[in-house]
């Protein structure tokens, strides 16, 4: 996984665009892109939009959950497991213990949606909360379904009271620093792919190409996107050379 992509999951014409951006993985977003009140419809697109293009895309296809604390996870996972997607990407995971709980889930619907047990693989977001930073080592057992471990500021930044993730340089300043280095290092304890998070400036490409390589050189394998234009960029970073 070198670029995963997300895209709005209440948007035909952004999954449209999205499918065809050339991402290894493409994220179907139905968490922060979507508001509270186009939930159920999101789902809907989404699980209809998946079920029709799984079979004609090369990207792996990920879905993003609303996470365990809203009391929505289980209706998207209702909606969307028959649609077969590849991953669950579980955001604000506190520890280890919530990837099991989804696992759980999943082998419920796999079963009554006649798929393999195990099928359906688990990213979580590690970083979101503080106790997610705290517990990072707990994910190196947690499940089989574990595809790779990521990590986020924007909702730590506001856990914590923080004004800023980055510093007027546009370096992450000491905190997140932390959690990303705990995610890097979580990720190789678990034998897992770690994924860096995402540039919010897609305008900026110089300053997004050289976040891109910072990843790669410290030993992130992968890289999310908020934008198909940013997806050929993280492809080039972390595609190993010839000499490599």
């Amino acid at each position: 996984m070198r670029s995963l992509l997300f895209v709005p999951g209440d948007s035909e014409r952004k999954l449209e665009k999205g499918f065809a951006a050339g991402a290894d993985v493409v994220i179907v977003d139905l968490e922060d892109s979507v508001a509270t009140g186009n939930k159920r419809l999101a789902r809907d697109i989404a699980a209809r939009f998946i079920a029709g293009h799984r079979n004609q895309t090369a990207s792996v296809i990920y879905v993003r959950v609303n996470d365990l604390s809203t009391g929505l996870t289980d209706d998207d996972l209702t909606a969307l497991v028959a649609a077969a997607p590849d991953g669950i990407m579980l955001p604000k995971s506190n520890s280890g213990q919530d990837v099991q709980q989804l696992s759980a889930k999943l082998r419920v619907h796999e079963a009554e949606n006649g798929l393999p047990d195990g099928a359906i693989r688990i990213l979580p977001i590690i970083t979101e909360t503080p106790a997610g930073v705290l517990t990072a080592a707990t994910y190196a057992r947690a499940s089989a379904r574990l595809a790779g471990l990521t990590w986020g500021a924007e909702d730590l930044s506001a856990a914590i009271g923080a004004r800023a993730a980055r510093d007027a340089s546009g370096r992450y300043t000491d905190v997140f620093r932390l959690a990303r280095a705990m995610t890097i290092l979580a990720a190789s304890a678990a034998e897992v792919a770690a994924i860096d998070t995402v540039f919010p400036d897609f305008r900026d490409m110089e300053a997004f190409g050289a976040e891109c390589r910072e990843a790669e050189r410290d030993g992130f394998t992968g890289k999310m996107a908020i934008h198909p234009a940013q997806v050929p960029v993280i492809n080039a970073a972390f595609t190993p050379s010839a000499e490599a």
